[in-house]
């Protein structure tokens, strides 16, 4: 078998002295879409984090494109390929669209898909329509594509995609479901943080299951599913 893209063994997390994320071991292959799913409180934001760089508190491995980067900054994660598009959308609201997609933009990176606003606004045709609007003026699930298509515009080999359904329109769910699919189809590889079952099950290939910061269950999602259910009767 070829080696993960993400490979991920013990990895423990901590804000200060509290424990929050205990002995994770997962992994993700190229153009693999994967959910890391839980309830609220469960440690998927704060896992995404931890990969990420951005949780001061961590040990364990962490190994991406074959170099393990468990001590590098976020931003030589960024450089080597790994985007992040964390849940507080976090746009420049002064900016317009086109001017934040410009923010994110890197350089070509081979084995990766490379991705222009053109081809953004053929995968998101809602900013395709608003290239002058500022991002103030954008509504949260308008935001929430922002976010993915800037940082796309990194040309990542992954995503790390932190809670895409959460607080936007139905419409605008069926439309990340398809963003998914069309990145995947791309070779891109997605390590997707979850609540919703049927919006995972839509686009992920198999499913890790956090509970209380640990890994209760790893396969399928009706397995994910039918294990939550059981831990809550």
């Amino acid at each position: 078998m070829s080696t993960p893209l993400l490979q991920v063994q013990g990895l423990n997390g901590f804000y200060g002295r509290a424990h929050i994320l205990f002995d994770l071991e997962l992994e993700v292959a190229r153009g693999e879409v994967v959910a890391l799913m839980g309830r609220n409180g469960a440690g998927k934001s704060t896992t995404l984090k931890a990969l990420m760089g951005l949780l001061e508190g961590t040990q364990g491995r962490v190994s991406f494109d074959g170099r393990e980067v468990s001590r590098m900054a976020p931003y030589r994660r960024a450089r080597l390929g790994l985007g992040f598009v964390p849940e507080d959308r976090r746009v420049f609201t002064d900016l317009s669209v086109l001017q934040n997609l410009e923010t994110g933009r890197q350089p070509p990176r081979p084995g990766a898909p490379q991705w222009t606003p053109q081809a953004l606004f053929e995968l998101f045709p809602n900013l395709g329509a608003m290239p002058d609007r500022p991002g103030g003026q954008m509504s949260g699930g308008e935001q929430q594509m922002l976010t993915i298509a800037r940082t796309l515009m990194g040309n990542p080999h992954l995503v790390l995609l932190d809670e895409p359904s959460e607080g936007v329109a139905p419409v605008i769910v069926e439309q990340m479901a398809a963003m998914i699919a069309r990145l995947k189809e791309a070779g891109m590889a997605v390590l997707l943080c979850e609540q919703n079952f049927h919006f995972a099950r839509l686009v992920s290939d198999r499913a890790y299951l956090l509970d209380h910061g640990r890994i209760a269950y790893r396969g399928t999602l009706d397995g994910a599913q039918a294990h939550q259910s059981e831990s809550l009767s």
